[in-house]
């Protein structure tokens, strides 16, 4: 993947808006959008933003989970069913 060709200066944004919503929709690759030759935006098609948001999530979860087992918080599958089932009873 070359990074390079997916910057662009915001006279191409402006100039080139829908072309940029096809290229960026097509390829499900973002473009980083500069000014005066800082990186000031990332644009990226709602699927691949999505797809970021819910991977970051479950990275996330992980985390608390690996956190969870340093302290050795940890319950057996057997304790984990039981308390299950009596929420559901309740």
């Amino acid at each position: 993947m070359q990074i390079v060709n997916d910057i662009k200066p915001i006279t191409y944004l402006k100039s080139r808006a829908a072309d940029v919503l096809k290229y960026i929709n097509e390829t499900h690759r973002p473009m980083i959008i500069t000014q005066n030759g800082e990186a000031k935006a990332v644009i990226q098609d709602p699927k691949s933003y999505e797809d970021m948001k819910n991977a970051l999530a479950i990275m996330k979860l992980l985390s608390f989970a690996e956190e969870d087992i340093r302290r050795g918080n940890l319950h057996s599958e057997e304790e984990v069913f039981e308390s299950v089932e009596a929420l559901l009873n309740k």
